[in-house]
């Protein structure tokens, strides 16, 4: 199933949310697509051959985790109907010949991103010049680049203003190029917290934001904002009961839920469908977290052997982002943040890659997550170099960006393997990833739901025409 379109709903795992939160970025795509939306269809192969068959000479079964020779995947419309072993045609078909040394996968997913921003070396000031159109220019500069990177779908776990809520919803619609996106809409989080967009400003520029602005302070906030988010078209919900790195708190470690408010977003998301992903690094705020019911650990920096038991008991996922770490970490010795922040960079950043290791030891289920946009979008697989250092083998990484992510995001029935009945979603690399991970980061085919973005390692029609939605 496609991400939802109704109407509707940014805060970054490890970026501050007062960097970007004043701006209704839902506005402003909305404005920024409304001079198009009327010539604009989404893609169609209504001119196209009724089959297209890809003749894979490697393929990578997700699913049962080893390598296959040569394979034909039979695309009919935006799904896949076949996959046959060897080479196969069908009548009136177009064929794709990949080249023999390229390794066909699923599409790729990254479960941690912040399409409607990236963290700068003058994002702090950034917030005070730049208005909600540059905001939503630079999403769909963005999600172009994490489609044709290879990430065919995105959970994205916190926005400004519900704002990626009109980036999918233009995605869907064809008017621009870009990922599947589940959205988050704002991340909720406490007073003074790491969703409060105010933290840091004087007195009278704070205002009072409450649950209505994702902020709670009580289990009755906890339903209004969830509701909320219903209201605004959320995919999930996204909660901060730890502080984080990127804001100008002393913290990030301290917990800022309570489990009763843990739990009342949790027991409310249940009512609505949503699954619910906690922004945690310190081991307390984590283990109130997983008694209080989420269904994701994003970050886990400080996370102990309790915590991680506690996880396997109950079925909790792991995304480390051990990417976002490494990055806020070089960042701070280069002085990009004020010094609060660099420290804070400074304490996490050595510690995300180690504690991803020891998880995976532990048996805690992973998937894939980067936190795009605390560093450039489109870089997002350096994270499976890093899982492999962290001691987790090629194919496990692969398959926490495959199989993994897309039962964390309940929709294992639509992607994360080639399998007839799923979404076309193809990538290819040129060479075995298995042997040399590192090659997941020269993707050079990218087919999402039927409608290939890049072939030859460049751009397609198809991608050029839909982010000028023509």
């Amino acid at each position: 199933m496609q991400a939802s379109t109704r109407r509707g709903p940014f805060h970054k795992g490890l970026i501050h949310g007062s960097t970007f939160r004043k701006l209704p970025l839902a506005i402003a795509i909305a404005a920024l697509t409304m001079g198009v939306a009327q010539a604009a269809e989404a893609p169609t192969t209504s001119e196209a051959p009724a089959l297209t068959v890809i003749h894979c000479a490697h393929l990578i079964d997700t699913v049962a985790g080893k390598m296959l020779g040569a394979t034909s995947i039979v695309v009919d419309g935006q799904r896949i109907k076949e996959v046959v072993a060897g080479s196969v045609s069908r009548d009136g078909a177009k064929v794709i010949e990949m080249p023999a040394n390229d390794t066909c996968l699923p599409g790729l997913v990254d479960s941690h991103t912040h399409l409607d921003g990236q963290f700068s070396k003058t994002s702090y000031s950034d917030q005070f010049r730049l208005n909600p159109a540059d905001y939503a220019i630079e999403s769909t500069v963005f999600a172009r680049r994490t489609l044709l990177a290879g990430f065919t779908t995105v959970r994205n776990v916190g926005d400004v203003k519900y704002g990626t809520i009109a980036l999918r919803n233009a995605i869907n619609k064809g008017e621009t190029a870009g990922p599947r996106i589940f959205s988050a809409g704002e991340a909720i989080g406490s007073t003074g917290g790491h969703a409060d967009g105010s933290d840091g400003y004087r007195q009278d520029l704070q205002g009072d934001p409450g649950p209505q602005d994702s902020i709670i302070n009580s289990p009755a906030d906890a339903w209004k904002a969830v509701r909320q988010h219903y209201k605004e078209g959320a995919d999930l919900i996204k909660i901060m009961p730890s502080g984080g790195v990127l804001d100008e708190s002393s913290s990030s470690e301290n917990p800022q839920m309570t489990i009763e408010e843990i739990k009342a977003v949790t027991t409310a998301a249940r009512d609505y469908g949503f699954t619910v992903a906690a922004h945690a690094h310190g081991a307390e705020a984590i283990r109130r977290a997983v008694l209080g019911g989420v269904d994701s650990i994003e970050h886990g920096t400080f996370m102990d052997d309790e915590d991680m038991k506690l996880m396997k008991q109950h079925g909790t996922w792991y995304v480390p982002t051990i990417i976002a770490g490494e990055f806020v970490m070089a960042k701070a010795k280069e002085g990009w943040y004020p010094p609060q922040v660099a420290r804070k960079a400074l304490e996490v950043g050595p510690k995300i890659l180690a504690t991803a290791g020891k998880a995976y030891k532990a048996g805690v289920k992973i998937a894939f997550g980067t936190d795009a946009g605390v560093y450039p979008h489109g870089e997002n697989a350096q994270e499976f170099v890093y899982m492999v250092q962290a001691g987790m083998p090629p194919m496990y990484a692969i398959q926490a960006a495959t199989t993994h992510a897309a039962t964390l995001l309940k929709h294992q029935n639509d992607f994360g393997s080639i399998t007839a009945g799923k979404y076309a979603d193809v990538v290819a690399v040129p060479g075995n990833p298995l042997d040399d991970i590192a090659l997941m980061k020269k993707v050079d085919f990218v087919m999402k739901a039927g409608t290939v973005y890049k072939q030859d390692d460049k751009p397609t029609d198809a991608a050029l025409e839909s982010s000028l939605g023509m």
